[in-house]
C-alpha cells in the first residue's frame, strides 16, 4: 500500500479525469488524501479518498479578476495559482509531516500540487488532462490576438508572483517550466498514443492510457440507435465559456425543425428564459450525463475540450468541432486530421445547418469515429494509469531524449544555414559592394523557419 497525495485546481475539465483513477488506486488498497475544493468533495468522497478542503486558501477575486478568469486568462489563472501555492505553503509543510506520502498525483497547471513535490522531494506523476505539449505538439495551438496579447503584457506581473515565492523555497525560473511538458517528469496523458500529436517524440515516461472514465452500463449499441425515429444532436459548450445565448439561438434556429432531436447542455450560467419558446424536438438543460446522451447521439457540436472530445471518440460519435482557446483548437486540428470532425468555421444558422448535414450524409466522418474509439477502448485506462502511479518514480536509464536529440541536431544544420548565408553575403559584397548584404539578410532569416521545420521533420522520419 502506498499513501498518495493528489492535488488539482478547482476545475471540471481538470478535475474529472483524476477521479476514476483515485477510485483505481483506492480499490487496489492506496491510501488517498485528495486535496481540494468544497464544489468537489461529493465527488472526491465518492472514489474513496480521503478529502481535504483547501477552499480557505484561495485568493478571494474582485470583479475584474473573476472576468479575466471566465476568459480563460492565462496570466490571471497564473497569478491565482502562484497565490494559492504561497497561501498553503506552512499548511503542506504540515501535512507531508503528518501524512508522509510516498508519490504526489498533481495536475499539470496545479501548482501548488507541482511545486510542493519539487521542493520536497517527493516522486511526481503528472496529470496531464489535455494533449502533452511539448516544442512540437505546441505548435498544434493557436493563440488569438487577445490570448497572444494578455500573455505578452501579463509577463511582468508574473514574474513578479514568481519571485514573491522564492522566500518560501520555491526557486522558479519562468512560469513556462511550470506547465511545459518534458522528457523526465512521469506523466499519465489521458489519450492514446494515436491521437496524441508527435506521440513519437515522448518518452517512457509518459503514460498513454486512453480516456479515463467510470465504468458505466451505457455502451452505444448500433441497433438501438437506427431504431430512433429521428438522429440526435448534442450540443454543449463546456463548463466555463459556454454563456452563448446567441451561440445556442443559431443552433435553435437551424436545427428546430421536424427532422432532428437536439440536446443542448448550456451549463448554470445562462439564463434559459433568454432561449424563449422551444420546439418539442429541442431540450435545454444546465447539465446532462455526456457519456449517456453520446450513447445515443449521431453528432456532436462541441468547444474541443479535451475530456468532451474525448468521450466522443470513446462513444464514436462524430463531430462538429467550435474550439474556443488555444488549447481546444488543437484538439480540434487533431479532430479534424483523424477525420472524426469538422470545423465549424461558419457559427450562422445557414452555417451550422449545412454543417450538421454534412457530417450526418458524409459516412467518412462516423467510420472515422468508430476507429478513434477502437483505439480508446483498446487503452489501459484508468487501471493502466494507477499501476503507473503505483509505481512511480520510473527509471529513464537507457532512455532517448528525442527532443534533445533532434534540437541537437537541429542547432548542426542551423549553424551550417547561416554559415552558408554568411558566406554568400561575403561574396556578394565583394562583387555588388554591401548594398546588397541587407537582401540576403533578410532572405535567410525569412527562410530559416521553414527550413529548420524541413529539419525536423526529416529528423522524425527516421524515428522507428
Amino acid at each position: 500500500m502506498k499513501r498518495i497525495s493528489c492535488f488539482c485546481i478547482p476545475a471540471y475539465g481538470h478535475m474529472n479525469p483524476m477521479l476514476p483513477v483515485v477510485s483505481e488506486l483506492i480499490n487496489c488498497g492506496n491510501h488517498v488524501r485528495f486535496y481540494s475544493f468544497n464544489e468537489f468533495r461529493e465527488k472526491v468522497e465518492g472514489t474513496g479518498a480521503e478529502f481535504i478542503s483547501c477552499d480557505r486558501f484561495l485568493p478571494s477575486l474582485n470583479s475584474d479578476q473573476m472576468s479575466n478568469i471566465m476568459k480563460v486568462s492565462t496570466t490571471e489563472m497564473t497569478i491565482q495559482d502562484i497565490r494559492t501555492t504561497r497561501n498553503m505553503n506552512d499548511f503542506l509543510a504540515d501535512e507531508l509531516l503528518s501524512f508522509h506520502p510516498d508519490v504526489i498525483y498533481s495536475d499539470s497547471v496545479c501548482f501548488w500540487g507541482k511545486l510542493t513535490a519539487w521542493k520536497y522531494q517527493i516522486p511526481m506523476v503528472v496529470s496531464t488532462s489535455t494533449f502533452a505539449f511539448n516544442q512540437l505538439s505546441s505548435q498544434y495551438m493557436k493563440n488569438s490576438p487577445r490570448e497572444m496579447a494578455d500573455m505578452i503584457f501579463g509577463l511582468p506581473r508574473i514574474s513578479r508572483e514568481l519571485k514573491s515565492l522564492e522566500p518560501y523555497g520555491y526557486h522558479v525560473k519562468s512560469a513556462l517550466t511550470l506547465v511545459q511538458s518534458d522528457n523526465e517528469t512521469d506523466s499519465v496523458v489521458y489519450t492514446s498514443r494515436r491521437f496524441q500529436p508527435y506521440a513519437q517524440t515522448f518518452s517512457g515516461h509518459y503514460a498513454f492510457v486512453g480516456p479515463s472514465l467510470f465504468p458505466s452500463p451505457q455502451a452505444r449499441q448500433e441497433t438501438a440507435c437506427a431504431e430512433k425515429e429521428r438522429p440526435l444532436v448534442y450540443i454543449s459548450l463546456g463548463t466555463v465559456i459556454n454563456d452563448r445565448p446567441d451561440f445556442y439561438e443559431h443552433c435553435i434556429e437551424a436545427l428546430g425543425g421536424p427532422g432532428l432531436d437536439v440536446i443542448i447542455s448550456c451549463g448554470k450560467y445562462l439564463d434559459t428564459d433568454k432561449l424563449g419558446d422551444l420546439p418539442d424536438t429541442i431540450q435545454v438543460s444546465p447539465t446532462v450525463n455526456q457519456l449517456e446522451v453520446l450513447s445515443r447521439a449521431d453528432v456532436f457540436i462541441t468547444h474541443c475540450g479535451m475530456n468532451s472530445v474525448s468521450e466522443s471518440l470513446y462513444s464514436a460519435v462524430p463531430m462538429i468541432l467550435y474550439p474556443q482557446t488555444n488549447e481546444q483548437h488543437a484538439v480540434a486540428r487533431r479532430t479534424v486530421e483523424v477525420g472524426a470532425g469538422l470545423l465549424l468555421k461558419d457559427d450562422s444558422v445557414e452555417g451550422i445547418r449545412r454543417s450538421v448535414r454534412s457530417v450526418l450524409k458524409d459516412e467518412t466522418y462516423a467510420k472515422a469515429a468508430q476507429e478513434c474509439s477502437r483505439d480508446f477502448h483498446a487503452c489501459v485506462g484508468p487501471s493502466g494509469a494507477a499501476r503507473f502511479i503505483e509505481e512511480a518514480p520510473h527509471d529513464s536509464a537507457g532512455g532517448t531524449d528525442v527532443i534533445k536529440e533532434m534540437n541537437h541536431e537541429s542547432t548542426i544544420w542551423n549553424t551550417a544555414y547561416y554559415a552558408m548565408f554568411a558566406v554568400t553575403m561575403i561574396l556578394a559584397g565583394a562583387v555588388f559592394k554591401a548594398s546588397s548584404w541587407w537582401m540576403i539578410g533578410i532572405v535567410a532569416g525569412v527562410g530559416n523557419q521553414p527550413f529548420m521545420r524541413a529539419v525536423q521533420q526529416r529528423f522524425l522520419r527516421r524515428l522507428p
